[in-house]
């Protein structure tokens, strides 16, 4: 789920729209649609309505697509971010899975170790960078482009703010993390040159005790909107306990707070998780990285709440999602500076832009730019 790109990666950045960058062989045989078996790792269960939820609805779309019983799904659930992912890993293998899909950054390198040693399963990572560079062909890195969906609720959250001041609960100082705020901050600044943004850390992926805190605190530092990238709706609920407003991730969050939540940004995981299956069963290669985006349908909005949004805000959005899907607007347009939580610079010159999650499918941009202020 979650990363930090090298500076080599971020230089080797190119432009053009991806679905898949290379690929690795699967089998030169398939398996058969009622024999095979699919297991996957998650770092927190579906309750959590967030994360684990909506790749669990991946899990699902996949599983209807393609016609696979209950029993040939297997998932490890709520598995931290150490050794007990290798226990999980291990436990999939010797039950049979021909593909085990690992969803959380921090499974990564347990998924590396592991596939060196099973050959014959595919493992695939969400989130991670490591898969080019592994020399296995049964390891494979997928994400989606969650920053453009992020840019575009960012419009709703720039056109909603009185203060002009948003908050953002942010899971860890990583590249995807600071890659969908920045996103997030400049839709909203595409609609609201004042507005500005505070940043808090939680350090965590799914802590609603934490997440709730932060809002909190974001909330006494006269944010009016909050948004965010951790797994729980607590900053949703949050929100509405104390009368501002709040935007989404991984789930439409209007359920949990009617008077609160916006809009959300989500990523149907079952695109990914049907192709790669359906290339097991079919003996065909899954790409080395994969990412697909809004003109895909991988990245898309939750209904937005039109009871509470400003007047404008879907015609707002669906202006600049067209000029984004043509073409015409990028996210991370230039000019554009910031650095990098390790002092690093960089400077994106007017007519350019920063071509974000386009060689690889782990994000890159890791730079702190103007207006985002991240709050200790």
């Amino acid at each position: 789920m979650k990363k930090f790109l090298s500076a080599l990666l971020c230089a080797t950045m190119v432009v053009g729209a991806v679905v898949g960058f290379g690929a690795k062989p699967v089998k030169a045989e398939g398996i058969a649609k009622d024999e095979i078996k699919v297991g996957f790792v998650h770092v927190s269960d579906p309750s959590d309505m967030g994360y684990t939820y909506n790749h669990d609805l991946g899990t699902k779309e996949m599983q209807e697509t393609l016609g696979l019983s209950d029993d040939q799904i297997v998932n490890k659930f709520n598995v931290p971010e150490g050794a007990e992912c290798d226990t999980a890993l291990r436990e999939l293998v010797d039950a049979g899975c021909n593909i085990i899909f690992a969803t959380s950054f921090g499974f990564e390198d347990y998924v590396k170790e592991v596939a060196a040693e099973y050959p014959d399963v595919q493992f695939c990572h969400a989130t991670g960078y490591q898969a080019s560079g592994s020399g296995l062909d049964n390891m494979h890195n997928y994400f989606a482009s969650i920053f453009e969906a992020r840019y575009l609720a960012g419009i709703a959250a720039g056109m909603k703010t009185e203060s002009n001041k948003l908050g953002y609960v942010a899971a860890f100082p990583f590249a995807e993390v600071i890659s969908g705020y920045t996103a997030f901050y400049l839709g909203a600044k595409s609609v609201n040159p004042d507005v500005t943004m505070d940043i808090m850390y939680t350090n965590s992926w799914n802590d609603p005790t934490v997440e709730s805190q932060v809002a909190k605190a974001l909330i006494e530092r006269g944010c009016d909107v909050i948004s965010q990238h951790s797994d729980s709706t607590a900053p949703a609920t949050t929100a509405e306990e104390n009368n501002v407003w709040q935007v989404g991730y991984n789930n439409d969050m209007i359920e949990a707070a009617p008077k609160a939540s916006l809009i959300s940004a989500r990523i149907d995981w079952g695109i990914y998780v049907t192709d790669a299956v359906q290339a097991m069963i079919d003996g065909t290669e899954i790409p080395v990285d994969w990412c697909k985006g809004l003109a895909d349908g991988a990245v898309y909005l939750s209904p937005l709440n039109t009871d509470i949004a400003a007047e404008g805000t879907q015609e707002a959005i669906d202006k600049a999602a067209e000029a984004l899907k043509s073409g015409e607007i990028h996210v991370f347009d230039g000019p554009l500076k910031g650095t990098s939580p390790e002092g690093e610079e960089i400077d994106v010159a007017e007519g350019d832009y920063y071509h974000e999650q386009e060689e690889a499918s782990a994000p890159s941009w890791a730079y702190i730019i103007e207006g985002c202020n991240v709050v200790e």
